[in-house]
Parts: structure tokens; C-alpha cells; sequence
């Protein structure tokens, strides 16, 4: 029986230090130029009304009172947010280290799986498997794996970060080194899918837009990104690692898919899939930086977890309740 994916196998336990160290730094780079930051209205509804979520960091994350989305505010805008990736020295140890150190296990436990769920995708919809844009290709892993499985005519990769674009040219990637709103497809995508990506950008609108501009009509939109309403995150609070300063928009199923559907989609499924939640809480506790007083918690995470941590998580993939979520979405013929 395969062992249950652990949040260690994927970030492993040795780069801790070596990756926080660099995170911080770039959090002050970030920081010095505070005095740029603009205010932004609520990322999925536009509405402006908030009450205060938590802070990290010094940043304030703000729910929309209308929709539930929690977002940061004020956040940096595009020209530093380019600066930012461009020089971060905590991706660059992702891409020499990290990455290589843990990609086995991803790509069998996380890209593996991707792979066949977007081709499981595509025969349910009817969709042709012409050309797939992946935005934020990273590491280039599943474009590999795509490929690897001989499906789609064409696979191409959107990567603005340029280390990581450089990593997916030297495996032979095709990569457009440029942010989607700047990027042009001949012909158009059959399906574009984005990974953990929609939660870093300043504008989604603008990003979901883009998508919706490289799509052919009938195409798939394949996104996955935090849920505000998962477990680790419901729990641990701004603790959670998915709180991330580079994190600017937390979404959850629904306010997801009204932000799609302003833009010509219709949401055609969501899923929160995730595997580490339970770990993920688990872990905070074991390390002292979380105190867990509910019994029944104690008892799936602590006392009993080799036979409930598992099922436990299972529930709460099942039951929309991981952080991790999924949503996909069709492009309608004509925008509403």
C-alpha cells in the first residue's frame, strides 16, 4: 500500500531553514517598498465592504463581507510584484534545491495525478486535445509528464519567473517567458490549466480574462488554488503555511466561480482533492507552534493518528472540505 503524501515529502524537512531564511529576506525586500502598495476592491465580487480576517506579517487581510473571499489589501501592484519574482532569492532555491530534492515524489504523488485528471477531464467534456497552456509552469514537471503520456499536439508553457522559464527550456519545454496577459497563442487553447497560481496575482479578473482570450470556444479553464474554507486553514489561521505573503487572494468554491462566470465561464465542477490538511495541522502541534485543546482533534491528530489521520482526510477531501481546491470551467460561445 502506498504511504499517505506528507508535507515533508514534498518540502523536505532538511531545506527548512536554508528556505525561511531566503523567504524573509525577500519578505523585506517586499516590504521596503511598502510605500507603493494600493488598495483594491475584492477580487471575485468587487465589492469594497470588509471586516479585518487576521494580519501576517504587518500585511492585513480583509474578508469581503459580500462574498467571503479574504484577500490582502493594500498589496503590492504589477511593477513590483515583477521586480519581486524576477529577484527572489527564495524561488531561485525552489528551482536548485528544493524542487530537484522532492521531485520524484511529486511527480509521481502530485503531477502523475494532474496529468490524468486534466485527460479525464477532456474525455468527459469532449474536449479536442489540441494545445494546453499551462500558466506558471515552474518547474516544468507536469508539461513533462503531458508530454511523457503523448497527449495534446501541442503543450506550451507560460512562465514569467526567469529562472524557472530556464529550467523549462532545458528540458526541451516550448515556454513563453511573459505574465498571460501578454502572452499570445496561434490559434488558440483547448484548455489552459494553472497551478497554485491565481492566489499570486494582483488582478484576477485580469488573469481569468486573459485565459478566457487565449481559449477557443467550448475550451476548458483548469485552476487549482486555496480554499479560505479548507481545513489546515479554518484551524491554524494565519499559521497556516498556505498564508503566504505572496498569497494575495483567497478564494473558496463559490466566490471562485462568480469571478469565472463575470467572465464568460461556466463552472462545470469543483473539487477540494487535498491531501495534507490533516499532516499539515499535525505537524504544527508536533513542533510547538500550534496548541490544539479540542478532544476530538487531538484524538484523529495526535492519539490515534495512524489509524484515523488517513480517513480523517479522506473525509475532508470528500466533503469540500480540504484547502486545497479545483475548480474547472467551459468558455461559453458568446460572454453573457
Amino acid at each position: 500500500m502506498t504511504p499517505p503524501l506528507s508535507e515533508h515529502a514534498i518540502r523536505p524537512k532538511d531545506t527548512a531553514a536554508e528556505q525561511q531564511r531566503r523567504y524573509l529576506a525577500d519578505l523585506d525586500r517586499l516590504l521596503a517598498r511598502r510605500g507603493e502598495f494600493v488598495a483594491v476592491a475584492c477580487p471575485a465580487c468587487g465589492a469594497q465592504e470588509t471586516t479585518r480576517a487576521f494580519e501576517k506579517h504587518t500585511l492585513a487581510y480583509e474578508r469581503c463581507t459580500g462574498c467571503g473571499t479574504v484577500y490582502i489589501t493594500p498589496r503590492p501592484p504589477p511593477a513590483v510584484l515583477a521586480d519581486y519574482y524576477t529577484h527572489s532569492l527564495n524561488y531561485a532555491y525552489w528551482n536548485e534545491v528544493i524542487f530537484p530534492a522532492s521531485e520524484a515524489v511529486r511527480r509521481e504523488r502530485i503531477f502523475k495525478p494532474r496529468v490524468e485528471r486534466v485527460l479525464e477531464l477532456c474525455a468527459r467534456y469532449q474536449v479536442e486535445q489540441g494545445t494546453l497552456v499551462e500558466v506558471g509552469a515552474g518547474f516544468g514537471t507536469f508539461l513533462e509528464e503531458l508530454g511523457r503520456a503523448q497527449r495534446f499536439t501541442r503543450r506550451i508553457g507560460i512562465e514569467p519567473t526567469p529562472p524557472l522559464a530556464a529550467t523549462c527550456r532545458q528540458r526541451g519545454l516550448t515556454v513563453i517567458e511573459a505574465p498571460i496577459e501578454q502572452a499570445a497563442i496561434d490559434g488558440g487553447a483547448n484548455v489552459v490549466a494553472s497551478f497554485e497560481v491565481i492566489e499570486h496575482i494582483f488582478h484576477p479578473a485580469d488573469f481569468v480574462a486573459a485565459c478566457a482570450r487565449l481559449l477557443v470556444p467550448g475550451g476548458l479553464l483548469v485552476l487549482t488554488c486555496p480554499n479560505i474554507l479548507g481545513f489546515d486553514i479554518t484551524v491554524l489561521g494565519p499559521g497556516s503555511p498556505a498564508i503566504d505573503f505572496e498569497h494575495l487572494n483567497y478564494f473558496h468554491p463559490r466566490s471562485l466561480a462568480l469571478l469565472l462566470d463575470r467572465h464568460g465561464f461556466a463552472v462545470v465542477e469543483t473539487s477540494t482533492p487535498g491531501k495534507l490538511d490533516a499532516d499539515i495541522v499535525r505537524n504544527r502541534v508536533l513542533d510547538g507552534s500550534f496548541a490544539l485543546e479540542d478532544p476530538f482533534l487531538r484524538r484523529v491528530l495526535l492519539d490515534e493518528w495512524a489509524a484515523l489521520g488517513e480517513p480523517f482526510q479522506r473525509f475532508l477531501s470528500d466533503n469540500g472540505m480540504s484547502s486545497n481546491m479545483w475548480i474547472v470551467a467551459r468558455k461559453q460561445a458568446t460572454k453573457r
